[in-house]
């Protein structure tokens, strides 16, 4: 179980990324309208992203060690996303666009830290332009993307590769399916997206959550 809580945990770092990737606001460079290049690619890839207002998709994460657990992504714009596992599983991860949290109901314990404090902050910075932070990385299957995006200056916020597919009615063309979050510690998590929904009505209590602690939902 402890094994566990602290992939679970690694998760949480990469589901910070996800949101912070998304939350980005700074202007994207015009795609050309001539044969794509690797840098429309790149483009193509950060205004999909953006152009996500809600999404609502089924999740499965595999940590270093193999273990799979699956549950519902809910994410809305700017920055706000939950992992909502699988029954029987006593985590969760949300975030309310400020600070992420991790709940751990099978001991009544709540962490809570900045979004700034997670992995990839610096995107959340609105004057920086994520795309110098971003590189294509190769692929063998033309209609996949590969974006991998790290901060030189922070190596601590460590790595988040995220794999798009080509596809004409996803935001953007691009549909983000899968991404992996590597630490500063090497713990590598992979998280798998499918079916997808976009643009759903998502309320803001979506992104709160039942204190263990109190009988108060925060």
């Amino acid at each position: 179980m402890n094994r566990l809580i602290a992939n679970i945990r690694i998760f949480a770092g990469a589901a910070a990324s996800a949101a912070l990737v998304v939350s980005a606001t700074a202007p994207v460079t015009a795609v050309a309208q001539s044969a794509p290049t690797p840098q429309d690619d790149l483009a193509r890839a950060v205004s999909a992203l953006r152009a996500i207002s809600t999404l609502r998709a089924d999740f499965v994460q595999t940590d270093r060690n193999g273990q799979r657990l699956g549950g519902v992504l809910t994410l809305k714009r700017p920055g706000r996303i939950r992992f909502q596992y699988e029954k029987g599983v006593p985590f969760l991860i949300v975030s309310d666009g400020s600070a992420l949290t991790f709940v751990d109901y099978s001991v009544r314990q709540v962490q809570r830290w900045p979004i700034k404090n997670s992995p990839l902050g610096a995107l959340l910075d609105p004057t920086r332009d994520v795309m110098k932070y971003g590189r294509l990385v190769p692929v063998d299957n033309r209609d996949v993307v590969g974006v991998e995006v790290r901060d030189k200056g922070h190596p601590e916020y460590g790595i988040i590769t995220l794999l798009f597919v080509r596809k004409a009615s996803a935001p953007g063309g691009l549909e983000l399916s899968s991404w992996a979050a590597l630490d500063s510690q090497n713990n590598r998590t992979v998280i798998t997206l499918s079916n997808h929904r976009y643009d759903l009505a998502v309320p803001d209590s979506t992104f709160r959550f039942n204190d263990p602690r109190t009988t108060t939902r925060r």
